[in-house]
């Protein structure tokens, strides 16, 4: 089985990154992915959590001298400070997942990808853009998550993540909610039928034709 892929989706804050994650984890078995072995990593964090969310599903909750820590051990294949809380990626978990086949996807910010792309520039990187900055604070304001003040400290922080959308390898604008992950699901499927991939997949079938 050939190793898995590595991508990493990153957005400004209310461009709708979550969502479409999970939409295409939907898709994937009806219309998209190939093999449907797609997951997406647990990122660990030191900020409180929130309504609905779930330790160990939405993200690994752990204080701030838990995270020192495992820094310090060099157990995060990138970590970021973001809005005075840190977040990192296990290494050792997206290793064990790449390693058995499966495609992984990282919900990052453009730092958190600009350093994984120096460790693993292979990794696919993808921007997901707002259709406008209105529709962007639109978006903040209806979730209904922060008051108006940590609003006005994302959309600030929003002018200056978009624009380090060229380090991307592929912008999908969402726009239209269903067309963005038909977008995504291009990009996934696109990327799994490159001639590597496919040599290793197909090895037998391509020794019965070079006879």
């Amino acid at each position: 089985m050939p190793a898995g892929n590595l991508y990493l989706i990153s957005a400004p804050s209310g461009a709708g990154k979550t969502s479409l994650v999970k939409a295409l984890l939907h898709a994937q078995d009806g219309a998209g992915h190939p093999g449907a072995r797609l997951c997406v990593s647990v990122s660990h964090t030191t900020r409180a959590k929130r309504p609905g969310e779930e330790h160990g599903v939405n993200y690994h909750f752990v204080d701030a001298d838990t995270f020192q820590t495992m820094r310090e051990r060099g157990e995060f294949l990138e970590h970021a400070l973001v809005f005075g809380n840190f977040y990192g990626t296990s290494r050792a978990w997206v290793e064990q997942r790449l390693a058995e086949g499966w495609d992984v996807i990282l919900e990052i910010d453009w730092q958190g990808a600009a350093q994984i792309k120096r460790l693993l520039p292979e990794a696919l990187s993808i921007f997901i853009l707002p259709p406008s900055l209105e529709a962007l604070r639109e978006r903040l304001t209806n979730r209904g998550q922060d008051g108006e003040e940590v609003i006005a400290q994302r959309m600030a922080k929003a002018a200056h993540e978009l624009s380090h959308f060229e380090q991307a390898d592929y912008l999908v604008i969402n726009d239209d909610f269903d067309r963005a992950v038909a977008d995504l699901l291009a990009i996934f499927r696109a990327n799994s039928l490159r001639r590597a991939a496919q040599t290793e997949r197909h090895a037998a079938l391509l020794a019965s034709l070079l006879v």
